[in-house]
């Protein structure tokens, strides 16, 4: 007897083991690799190999499967803490392992509730609890505790056949498609009495039905050109994290910036420097600023800079337009520092912009004394910027993770998606490659073209599509000028967001559970 149960106990191991593997695996589906079949198919093994356990075994189950989802695909967070926030390395590895294991929760949550409400029929299960079930759990891990909607499964179709989709549904409803496609395949895994093409059906169906999808949303896209262009320049500062926040390197920080736009001032409509370009509060640059705008003014261009800007007591990771606003062309060349047309942070990154319970943490580790770490945060809906005549919807750094929020602040007028972003603190990892992924689904999903300005890359320029059409390389001082064809129209997406893939889930979750309490009734009235 104590033999069978070791025996067991080992079997169970190796299940987390292999379910662990299979979630590590998923790394691979996002970018820099993109190879976003394997996605599917760790998917599939996990729900073939997680469809007898009880609901316990399943939390675990899925538990391992998700931590080796973000231990692997979200490992670069430690580098921020190592090298920047003063943690030795087994400190910070064990701080994103924490992370992970938090994130975890939600595919574990999936799994517990797929066990626990599980129908008969594996067709239900697999091809409608499933994907409700996933996209729920994903939707709740990019907001709860401000959330973290980081490597939803929907982004590692960013560059893959079902991307188009995303104009319509975005990338939570691309996470239902692939994780319907992938209980798809864990039928046709079933080793039952179905025949093999019944079995293989829903795979076809699902497959092809998505890639006409595709086909139909990119002829009858909404999204036309309206024949024409604005010039934008974007700088690419490189500069050094270890130095850029030191008051000896303000500066020289600042005049890099300037000396590297100037060339362009004869070609361009709009400059782009990154977030934080100007690494100090507003009011103590006001003479750089001031001579900023008269520049931007005299060449009927404008800036748009990342800067600390300062109202009352508050502080704000902000953006704002230096040089011509309304048009092209403007007379007023004073600069006016008053907070209009400024953007500010709404969706503060935790512990880098601000820090929760700050009385208990901040005295802890140096982790939490982070440069500028006590931003306020700034309103979920703001108005576009004007720069040079032109409508620009702006989110500044990890807020271009959170679809909805750009959506708010995206209407018929604006022309330009804008993102700027320091991914210095993650150095040489697949963060900053990530981060880019993103912000290419974003043009996506709103029809809109983009631009991605950086400290130090990824630098680039998005169609509507959501392909990159210019970008510079990584960890270089660079500039790079693209001309970029303005379009008009409105996206599904952009009218009606999340909502019908989140109505669809809820109500098939619903649906599932009304059948589960049936049954029961039935069983009950039956052995009375």
């Amino acid at each position: 007897m104590l033999l069978r149960l070791r025996a067991i106990a080992h079997h169970a191991k190796i299940r987390l083991v292999l379910a662990y593997l299979a979630g590590a695996s998923t790394a691979l589906a996002f970018a820099p690799y993109g190879l976003w079949p394997i996605y599917l198919v760790a998917l599939a093994f996990a729900l073939r190999h997680s469809e007898l356990l009880r609901p316990k075994q399943a939390f675990t189950y899925w538990l391992s499967f998700g931590f080796g989802c973000f231990s692997v695909g979200i490992s670069w967070v430690h580098v921020s803490m190592d090298t920047f926030g003063g943690l030795p390395l087994i400190a910070s590895v064990g701080l994103m392992a924490l992370l992970a294991l938090y994130l975890a929760l939600y595919p574990a949550l999936a799994g517990i509730l797929l066990a626990k409400m599980s129908p008969k029929s594996m067709y239900l299960r697999y091809l409608l609890l499933f994907p409700a079930l996933w996209v729920v759990t994903e939707w709740a891990r990019g907001w709860v505790l401000t959330g973290f909607p980081w490597l939803w499964g929907g982004y590692t179709q960013t560059s893959g056949p079902f991307s188009p989709l995303a104009s319509a549904i975005g990338a939570l409803g691309l996470s239902y498609l692939l994780a319907m496609l992938a209980g798809s395949l864990a039928l046709l895994l079933q080793a039952n009495q179905a025949s093999w093409q019944r079995r293989f059906a829903p795979t076809v169906i699902i497959i092809v039905v998505a890639l006409i999808g595709s086909k139909v949303a990119t002829v009858l896209s909404p999204i036309s050109q309206t024949g024409k262009q604005v010039n934008v320049t974007l700088v690419q500062g490189n500069i050094a994290q270890s130095m850029k926040w030191q008051p000896e390197a303000l500066w020289p920080t600042m005049i890099k910036y300037m000396d590297l736009s100037r060339p362009e001032f004869a070609n361009t409509d709009i400059f782009i420097w990154p977030e934080a370009a100007i690494p100090a509060p507003e009011y103590m640059v006001e003479d750089f600023l001031d001579n900023a705008n008269k520049v931007a003014n005299l060449n009927d261009s404008a800036i748009i800079t990342g800067i600390i800007s300062r109202q009352q007591d508050n502080f704000y990771n902000s953006l704002i337009v230096l040089g011509n606003h309304n048009s092209p062309m403007q007379s007023e060349a004073d600069y006016r520092g008053d907070g209009s047309n400024e953007f500010r942070k709404h969706h503060l990154l935790p512990i880098g912009e601000f820090v929760p319970l700050e009385a208990l943490l901040r005295p802890l580790a140096p982790l939490f004394n982070l440069p500028m770490s006590s931003f306020a945060r700034g309103d979920y809906q703001q108005a576009n910027l004007n720069a040079a005549g032109h409508q620009v919807a702006p989110a500044i750094c990890y807020e271009i993770a959170f679809p909805e929020q750009l959506r708010a602040n995206v209407n018929a007028d604006t022309e330009l998606l804008l993102t700027v972003s320091n991914d210095a603190w993650f150095g040489s990892s697949n963060g900053p490659l990530q981060h880019m992924e993103i912000a290419q689904m974003r043009a996506i999903e709103l029809g809109r073209p983009l631009v991605r300005a950086t400290n130090n890359g990824v630098t680039a320029a998005v169609n509507p599509q959501g392909q990159i059409t210019d970008k510079l390389p990584q960890f270089e001082t660079a500039v790079l000028h693209v001309s970029i064809p303005l379009v008009e129209g409105e996206t599904v997406f952009a009218k009606w967001g999340q909502w019908p893939v989140l109505l669809l889930s809820f109500f098939s979750i619903f649906i599932s559970l009304v059948r589960k309490r049936f049954k029961i009734k039935g069983n009950k009235h039956i052995e009375e």
